[in-house]
C-alpha cells in the first residue's frame, strides 16, 4: 500500500469542495483576507494549500507522489483540528466568519 492509499479516504472525506468550487473561492477577497502569512505580507499558508489541493483533486490517484500524500495528511490534520474548534455560533453567523473562510481555503466547507 502506498502513502497515497494510506491517506486517500480521509483526504476525500475532509475535502468536501470540488476543484472548480475551491479554485473560484480562492479568487475571492474573503479567501485572501484570512490565514497566517509567513512573510507578513504575501499569500497565507492556507491559501497556498488550497491551490495545492486543487492540483491534487485534479490528478489521478496513480499520479500522486509521496510529497502529495504528505500534503494530504497535513490537510486532514488541519481540517480535523479546526472543525473541532467550531465557534458557538449559528450557521448564519459563521457564513462569513474567518473560521469558515480559513477552513474553505483548505478545501473544507464546514457549513455542509
Amino acid at each position: 500500500m502506498s502513502a497515497v492509499d494510506d491517506v486517500w479516504d480521509e483526504f476525500r472525506e475532509a475535502v468536501n469542495m470540488a476543484p472548480k468550487e475551491l479554485e473560484d473561492w480562492l479568487e475571492t477577497d474573503e479567501s485572501r483576507a484570512v490565514g497566517q502569512k509567513s512573510d507578513g505580507g504575501g499569500e497565507s499558508t492556507g491559501h497556498a494549500s488550497g491551490r495545492r489541493i486543487v492540483q491534487v483533486l485534479r490528478s489521478r490517484k496513480a499520479e500522486l507522489t509521496d510529497d502529495d500524500a504528505a500534503h494530504m495528511r497535513k490537510v486532514v490534520g488541519y481540517v480535523k483540528r479546526h472543525t473541532a474548534q467550531r465557534p458557538d455560533k449559528s450557521d448564519d453567523e459563521l457564513a462569513h466568519a474567518a473560521w469558515t473562510a480559513s477552513l474553505k481555503n483548505w478545501g473544507h466547507d464546514p457549513l455542509r
